[in-house]
């Protein structure tokens, strides 16, 4: 039984539907008692090449056995770049926490697919690896998405509300004593399909989109989409996107200027309604992920939100790499055998302490 004061030695992996690269963060984490403490001590964003993202964005059509291959070699890529980084570092680690690259998530039919083989991670640094955190939640009902309300809860609990604007922008918050989370809308998926179609890879702090219009049919649309009536637990994956927004996008004639300033209105309004229904009284809300650099996209969701929210923006490290470090957290959580996903956020039968451990060989 592991010892409340061990200083767990972490590195955490997480890829994104917004396909901008491999995050490694190295993490020191400890309980103190009755509550958890951090630190991101080394970090490196590894980027892929545009074959590589095209084919991670296209491995949901890949024919079962080339599915299956690319796992594994995706598996011994992640390990090599993990080899890398803690060489490069000289770094001491106890293990790696992986997320993998979401592939299938259709949990209404029991799906869940992210691919980096565990085995071959561990194979290839060397060391012992924990992964595969969302098949088991799927197996006992549940959405097996959101994860990352679990970190929220026990090392961002000074926030009424976190909010990660990634491919997709998910919330998490306290309510009636229960951790709550959902997947809000597309973000940076969105934004930066856009911006791929005049062949900018993404729309540096939101300068392009700050000069278009709205386009009030799009807007309308997208805002209609029956997702934003479901009630939560829910949460989003490619193959959603892919059937039900990138059609509407690629019928729309307009220029990319207009599309994205009407796609950054769409997706704060999601957020900002999301937030009013939930709190009535002033809260705060932290803000992490790649597009909580999109300048135009904070000041759009801060007018829509007036004077009912305090938007905090963390350090560099903190809306970078905040995912990364919270699936170095399950990692120590399934470690010490305690739960890691909750039952309140995806729904599932109970809670349950997710990961599958693999041993280098």
């Amino acid at each position: 039984m592991a010892t409340n004061s061990k200083t767990y030695k972490v590195i955490g992996l997480m890829s994104g539907t917004s396909l901008d690269g491999l995050d490694i963060a190295y993490c020191h984490i400890k309980k103190n008692e009755d509550s958890w403490a951090f630190s991101i001590l080394n970090i490196e964003n590894v980027s892929y090449s545009e074959a590589f993202k095209n084919k991670l964005k296209n491995a949901v059509h890949l024919p079962t056995t080339d599915l299956l291959a690319f796992n594994n070699t995706y598996g011994d890529w992640l390990g090599t770049k993990v080899k890398n980084f803690i060489d490069k570092n000289s770094l001491e680690v106890d293990f790696i926490s992986s997320h993998g690259h979401t592939v299938f998530h259709q949990p209404e039919i029991g799906l869940t697919y992210q691919i980096g083989s565990g085995q071959h991670i561990a194979n290839t640094s060397n060391l012992k690896v924990i992964c595969d955190f969302r098949t088991n939640d799927v197996a006992l009902g549940g959405q097996g998405a959101p994860l990352v309300p679990i970190g929220d809860q026990l090392l961002f609990n000074e926030y009424d509300f976190c909010l990660n604007l990634g491919g997709i922008s998910n919330i998490s918050f306290d309510l009636n004593g229960q951790r709550i989370a959902y997947d809000i809308s597309p973000a940076n998926m969105l934004l930066n399909l856009i911006c791929n179609s005049i062949n900018l890879e993404y729309d540096d702090g939101g300068k392009l989109a700050r000069t278009g219009k709205l386009i009030e049919e799009l807007y309308n649309t997208l805002n209609g989409l029956s997702y934003y009536r479901a009630s939560y637990p829910k949460s989003l994956g490619y193959e959603w996107f892919l059937n039900e927004v990138i059609p509407i996008i690629k019928t729309t004639k307009a220029s990319a200027e207009n599309l994205l300033y009407t796609s950054i209105h769409h997706i704060t309004e999601q957020i900002a309604n999301a937030i009013k229904k939930t709190r009535k009284e002033k809260s705060s809300l932290l803000i992490t992920g790649g597009g909580a650099n999109n300048i135009f996209l904070i000041e759009v969701l801060q007018q829509k939100l007036q004077n009912h929210t305090t938007v905090i923006i963390p350090n560099e490290h903190v809306i970078d790499y905040k995912e990364a470090l919270i699936f170095a957290f399950m990692g120590v959580l399934r470690d010490r055998n305690e739960i890691n996903c909750l039952q309140s956020v995806t729904g599932a039968k109970r809670d349950s302490s997710s990961g599958i451990i693999y041993y280098p060989h």
